[in-house]
């Protein structure tokens, strides 16, 4: 999986006045937990953008004052109006524990449903997907070249090696439907058999 470079600055104050004071500055107040204790800094609103604004997942690689540590992000939250992050949380990431993240779905090949007219929808564009971090993947690949019109590939469908896919098994991922130009082609030919 894919990995950004973040530096943060240890904060001194703790508090709403403080955190006021470094959003003033372009800077975001965060928090590291999952260590033996939490870490508060403070990160630049700019170098989060490469993190927040995208669909692909990263870790991110801390640098807090010097002290070097791997994380994934696990809570942002934004200002109502502005849309601009005010805090964010990072969780510590440890070999040993599995941890679950949501993992992009990538659509792969060509489907003959869509060939004959059928309509491509797409339910789900991320999975929950819990594994070591060392075993995570960028995107998880589901094939359409099977589906035909009225066919479906649900969670229960896909199988990964030392992952576990924590979506209920009966949603539905992507499926093929019948679209207006098909259904209006079919009773034509219908009313023309008649």
């Amino acid at each position: 999986m894919k990995s950004i470079a973040i530096s943060g600055s240890p904060r001194e104050n703790v508090g709403k006045r403080d955190a006021k004071e470094l959003r003033y500055l372009g800077l975001v107040p965060a928090v590291l937990y999952g260590g033996a204790t939490q870490t508060h800094f403070s990160v630049s609103a700019a170098d989060l953008r490469a993190v927040v604004y995208t669909p692909v997942v990263h870790f991110i690689d801390l640098d807090i004052a010097g002290v070097k540590s791997q994380a994934i992000i696990k809570d942002i939250q934004f200002h109502p109006l502005t849309e601009q992050i005010i805090h964010i949380d990072f969780l510590l990431l440890d070999e040993k524990k599995p941890i679950t993240i949501e993992i992009p779905v990538k659509l792969t090949g060509t489907s003959p449903g869509v060939k004959v007219g059928g309509k491509l929808v797409q339910k789900l564009r991320k999975l929950r997907i819990k594994a070591l971090p060392s075993q995570h993947l960028d995107a998880i690949e589901v094939s359409i070249e099977e589906l035909e019109v009225g066919k479906s590939v649900k969670v229960s469908d896909i199988k990964l090696d030392n992952l576990t896919i924590t979506n209920a098994k009966e949603d539905t991922i992507v499926s093929v439907t019948t679209s207006r130009a098909l259904r209006q082609a079919e009773q034509e030919a219908a009313s023309g058999k008649k």
